[in-house]
């Protein structure tokens, strides 16, 4: 998989070689808008993680610029421009995620595996499967251990992305954006609050529990004890 970083900091270069490298991905990396922008323009690239305040082009123009000439490539802002204005401009231009800088590298990564995937073809089953757990997403009719289980439109939602992602850590803002369409945080426990009706509804009454809770981190569900 390889990825391209528009960014101009060298120590954030450096960071995100160091994160990312060790986890398969080939890193290439430019310094400047332009440059940014020959480079993606060759449509190379799996995921362009890209800085809004560069030299020579900024990251809105840059990204717009590949839109334009029908460059579809994924792409990540990473920036210092956390407003919700900045962010909608962002994602208006052509971005497909937003990250705020100071970041988490287990965020980032997270993150990059979702885009990554995106493109990937569907499963070739509507049913998801994990242990006992079944979700259909064309019936939308959810069962554990053939046991039917009633979930409201969100909660199937939630545990829909949670399925798709399996074994894998998903934050909270991942959540908040794929199941709520929030590209900023309101402040709220509404993740929490559906997160444990959710437990409560597939756990109740089962021999293990299959939603896990990562403190600082996020959530996973998986088959694994």
């Amino acid at each position: 998989m390889k990825i391209l970083l528009i960014e101009d900091d060298p120590k954030t270069v450096a960071f995100l070689r160091a994160g990312l490298e060790p986890e398969g991905y080939a890193i290439s990396s430019a310094d400047d808008g332009r440059k940014g922008l020959i480079s993606a323009a060759s449509g190379d690239f799996d995921l362009l993680i890209v800085d809004r305040l560069l030299p020579g082009l900024d990251g809105v123009a840059l990204v717009r610029t590949l839109r334009a000439a029908g460059i579809q490539t994924p792409v990540l802002f990473l920036t210092a421009l956390g407003g919700i204005d900045d962010r909608v401009e962002g994602l208006r231009a052509g971005g497909d995620d937003y990250l705020v800088k100071p970041f988490a590298l287990a965020e980032l990564s997270a993150r990059v595996i979702a885009l990554t995937r995106r493109g990937s073809p569907a499963p070739k089953t509507a049913v998801l499967k994990i242990a006992d757990l079944e979700l259909d997403r064309l019936s939308r009719r959810v069962t554990r251990s053939g046991k039917k289980i009633d979930l409201k439109p969100r909660e199937f939602q939630l545990l829909e992305y949670l399925m798709l992602h399996e074994n894998q850590v998903v934050t909270r803002t991942m959540l908040l954006e794929a199941v709520w369409d929030f590209h900023f945080d309101p402040i709220t426990s509404v993740v929490e609050s559906h997160i444990s009706r959710l437990r409560s509804k597939l756990d109740r009454g089962f021999g293990r529990e299959l939603i896990q809770t990562y403190r600082g981190s996020g959530y996973r569900i998986s088959s694994d004890a």
